[in-house]
């Protein structure tokens, strides 16, 4: 499943490439419960509305658009979101592209469709689960979801398992949803304290403290290779229980997961296969990874000790066996 970073990464591009944009199509590839909205809704709120803004909370993105609806986004484990600008096929790379791009629409009344903040976009955004429809030509059998902006770009939304889906609703009832009630407090946000994160995770004193960083009642969005990478920065053990972890290793283990996440979000993500993002650039943080799949080689730290993979709530994990002890 993508992580916050990933999620944050998707965020990010689609900010920059689609808001401003008006959607003129969606359609839905034979797959209801990746669109579970009714027609009627598609066309009233969807058909017609520019797009105001990307927003994101713990793993779930929030396309709000200009008629006060939003398209709540859950990637879960294979999705993807895929944003394709209008005839990719005819243009070139780097300026000459762009150039392309600009002469082509302003023989046309496309012109007015394209905010000038938008004027530079790439050819193609594509962030989420790692395979070739991030790259290849879309729709393919993976698509779900297609929207079409009045510019005839593209947004595809892909999922090979299906479990991932785009919800339209009233964006005032968004907060309404259970998981957005459950979840807990955004890890980057400067105003969540290690005062208050140190509160939250004493509720899970009897757990071990990978499980309690886990879970996402404690706190949005951190998954396992973060949790990995985190735990091994603060010199914790996985399994060690929360109970047994003092308030000052607590504090440090909050500044390593934000430094980690931040990280990420600055290499693209861990998805380092078929990655493109809003640069062109694929994701690369797991080429700064310390221990997460780096078992059998030497921990950054310790010369000569070997990073470990075990099993910690249920996850495989990765250790250090010198600098995290139990």
């Amino acid at each position: 499943m993508p992580e916050l970073p990933e999620v944050e990464t998707v965020r990010r591009g689609l900010a920059r490439l689609i808001v401003g944009r008006t959607v003129r199509s969606a359609k839905e590839f034979d797959s209801p419960k990746s669109f579970p909205n009714a027609p009627a809704d598609v066309t009233q709120f969807l058909v017609g509305a520019k797009v105001i803004q990307v927003r994101r909370r713990a793993k779930v993105l929030l396309i709000e658009l200009s008629s006060k609806y939003t398209l709540v986004i859950h990637l879960k484990m294979t999705g993807q979101l895929v944003w394709v600008d209008r005839d990719p096929q005819t243009k070139s790379s780097g300026t000459a592209s762009r150039l392309t791009s600009l002469e082509h629409a302003s023989g046309s009344d496309r012109a007015a469709d394209v905010p000038d903040n938008l004027s530079e976009a790439p050819d193609r955004f594509g962030a989420g689960h790692p395979n070739d429809s991030l790259i290849g030509e879309l729709p393919d059998r993976s698509t779900r979801v297609m929207i079409e902006f009045t510019d005839d770009s593209k947004l595809f939304f892909n999922d090979q398992r299906k479990f991932g889906w785009m919800r339209l609703m009233p964006t005032a009832e968004v907060v309404n949803l259970d998981f957005f009630k459950k979840v807990g407090p955004e890890p980057l946000e400067d105003v969540f304290t290690a005062d208050q994160f140190v509160s939250r995770i004493r509720h899970r004193n009897g757990t071990t403290v990978k499980a309690a960083i886990l879970d996402q009642t404690v706190l949005a969005g951190v998954g396992n290779i973060y949790a990995d990478e985190s735990l091994w920065g603060a010199k914790i053990h996985p399994a060690t229980r929360v109970k047994d972890v003092s308030d000052k290793q607590l504090a440090k283990l909050l500044k390593e997961i934000k430094y980690v996440m931040n990280l990420a979000i600055e290499k693209g993500g861990s998805t380092n296969k078929n990655y493109v993002n809003a640069e062109g650039k694929r994701g690369s943080y797991m080429d700064f990874a310390r221990v997460f799949r780096r078992e059998g080689q030497e921990c950054p730290r310790h010369p000569g000790v070997l990073i470990e993979k075990i099993r910690v709530a249920g996850r495989g994990t990765h250790i250090c066996p010198a600098c995290q002890v139990e």
